[in-house]
């Protein structure tokens, strides 16, 4: 189940969109994308990115785009890093803005 109080990395959605309900294990998909079966394990286990080689591939053998893997990593990735700088972000001022 997906947790929205939390980012959501792509091997989520991996995992519970296209691997659960097409009965496809991790394995089986590295083999037809010609991978490492550890790296669709460690993608579905939320352990590592996708990468644009996974990306290709994952949209090649879903019928998606390159670009639905891309942009869910670059979301998650600015999420993650959102929340941990968030207190320097406050620090920034806007440029432009006028000092109050």
């Amino acid at each position: 189940m997906i947790d929205l109080d939390k980012p959501i990395h792509p091997g989520e959605i991996l995992r519970t969109e296209f691997l659960e309900p097409l009965d496809l294990k991790p394995y089986t998909v590295a083999k037809k994308l010609h991978v490492p079966r550890t790296r669709i394990e460690r993608l579905v286990n939320e352990t590592t990115p996708v990468t644009p080689d996974t990306a290709l591939r994952l949209a090649k053998f879903f019928g998606t785009t390159p670009q639905f893997w891309m942009n869910m990593q670059a979301s998650y990735d600015l999420a993650v890093e959102g929340t941990s700088i968030q207190d320097e972000l406050k620090g920034i001022e806007r440029f432009g803005a006028a000092a109050a």
